[in-house]
């Protein structure tokens, strides 16, 4: 799975066709707005800080690539900044506005989210700090963390209201949930709701059993027992797939020094094996699993590894991209441990190995336990408006945000069967009704009464893709 990240999702934008009473008689997106008499370009770009990287055309709406100038440390602004990228899509002033990250780099490329999609809105989409292009040079990374960045998004909120005056929803999937979330503990009146899609909550990092407990039960036996036998069967076969992983990289000019071997990099990506199958695949791809591990071709066995895992990936240019994600993960998010009782100790050298193994040593880190704990204190006895979903079948799951008598308004729903790309879209009907509610109540823009909750806005194939947001394995 760590090679499904690598594909960027490029999601073409169609027109958003109006299917309720409740936006009649809105104006189209090519319209200034009720209340403003400028074009919506020149209001942006109106914005201090704010320049044009370029306008996407497309029907029914505006779309801008645009940076933002950002302070590198929110606490000290006067010492240096850097431009934020962000993408504005533009539909209508009296609309909802939309607020989406990923966590990692934003797409250029126009795109309407769920939570855009039922509100029929605006959707501001933020590339996080750190990624490139939106990294400061030089780059102190002891700024990079969970408050500096929602502090990020703090100051393009407040700068956009003034243009976007309707109701805003924050939203993000994996990490991006985990992002809505941590903007909504420091900020907590900006939004007007949030809808967290897969978010992990790893609350204390050396406590991982419940990925253990998850892996014991998940899917059916049968399919467990063909995941388990292949990344067994790797193991075994190390020698002669390891000459066959040197020449792979040796043809690609691919090196080790990140990570520090071959030897290691072969062993993560075979260890991520099981955990990618079912962070990005369904119990019906089991079909697509050799069926008898000791039995299948050298071939067979990296084939299949190499499709789930992806060996380009802990090579050092396969993890440069992903350097500010694994910073994080060793220094506030935590990261993922499981034991594998199908595979005997003597084939297994390193184990899964810590976030430090993949960020470059010159690179310095601390973990901060107290930073995961703060937020799910928070979220369990302040949680006002927020929806978590989550995928039945995916491992990041396992460790979830959790909801307390302090919630209000709040809810933690599982798509039945769903992996890492669970949506409101995938839940029972009751669930999937009562989802779409709230979302519509908290966006101010329908009533709440859950019969009467829908998209307002048609799904489209191309504008609306629901596919899982392809990340590598143990990153969210």
């Amino acid at each position: 799975m760590r090679k499904a990240l690598r594909w960027l999702l490029a999601l073409t934008v169609l027109i958003g066709t109006l299917s309720s009473a409740a936006t009649a008689g809105a104006a189209t997106a090519a319209e200034p707005g009720a209340t403003a008499g400028t074009d919506i370009k020149d209001r942006l770009l109106a914005v201090p800080g704010m320049s044009l990287i370029e306008e996407k055309p497309y029907p029914g709406y505006r779309y801008f690539v645009l940076n933002y100038t950002q302070p590198v440390d929110h606490r000290h602004p006067a010492k240096g900044t850097f431009q934020q990228r962000i993408t504005v899509l533009h539909k209508d002033t009296a609309r909802p506005t939309v607020f989406y990250t990923g966590g990692y780099n934003v797409s250029t490329t126009p795109s309407r989210r769920e939570p855009t999609q039922i509100v029929d809105g605006n959707q501001v989409s933020m590339e996080y700090r750190f990624f490139t292009p939106s990294r400061p040079d030089p780059a102190d990374w002891s700024k990079l963390d969970i408050w500096q960045a929602a502090s990020d998004q703090h100051r393009i909120f407040t700068a956009l209201k003034k243009i976007y005056s309707k109701n805003w929803i924050s939203t993000g999937g994996s990490k991006g949930g985990m992002t809505a979330t941590y903007y909504e503990r420091f900020y907590p009146r900006d939004m007007d709701g949030v809808v967290a899609y897969v978010a992990p909550n790893d609350v204390v990092n050396d406590e991982d059993s419940a990925y253990d407990r998850f892996f014991a039960g998940v899917g059916t036996e049968e399919c467990r027992d063909r995941l388990n036998a292949v990344q067994r069967e790797a193991l075994v076969r190390r020698e002669p797939l390891e000459q066959k992983y040197a020449a792979y990289a040796a043809e690609n000019g691919y090196t080790f020094t990140t990570i520090g071997s071959l030897d290691r990099a072969y062993e993560a990506v075979v260890l991520d094996y099981v955990w990618g199958f079912w962070q990005y695949s369904l119990l019906s791809d089991c079909a697509s699993i050799p069926a008898d591990a000791a039995t299948a071709t050298d071939d067979e066995i990296w084939t299949s590894v190499d499709t789930i895992s992806g060996f380009s990936f802990y090579t050092d240019q396969g993890l440069s991209p992903y350097t500010p994600y694994y910073y994080q993960a060793g220094t506030q998010l935590g990261a993922p441990s499981i034991h594998f009782p199908s595979i005997e100790k003597k084939y297994i050298r390193y184990g899964y190995q810590p976030p430090r193994n993949f960020v470059p040593r010159d690179i310095a880190m601390r973990f901060q336990p107290s930073a995961m704990r703060d937020v799910d204190t928070w979220v369990k006895h302040n949680a006002r408006h927020m929806l978590f979903v989550y995928g039945q079948n995916d491992p990041w799951g396992a460790e979830r945000f959790r909801l307390g008598k302090g919630a209000r308004d709040s809810y933690v729903l599982t798509a039945p069967g769903l992996n890492h790309g669970a949506n409101v879209a995938g839940l029972v009907p009751d669930q999937k009704a009562l989802a779409t509610a709230r979302i519509l109540a908290w966006a101010g823009v329908a009533p709440t009464a859950v019969s009467q909750a829908r998209p307002l806005a048609k799904f489209d194939a191309k504008l609306d893709v629901r596919d899982v947001e392809r990340e590598p394995a143990l990153r969210p």
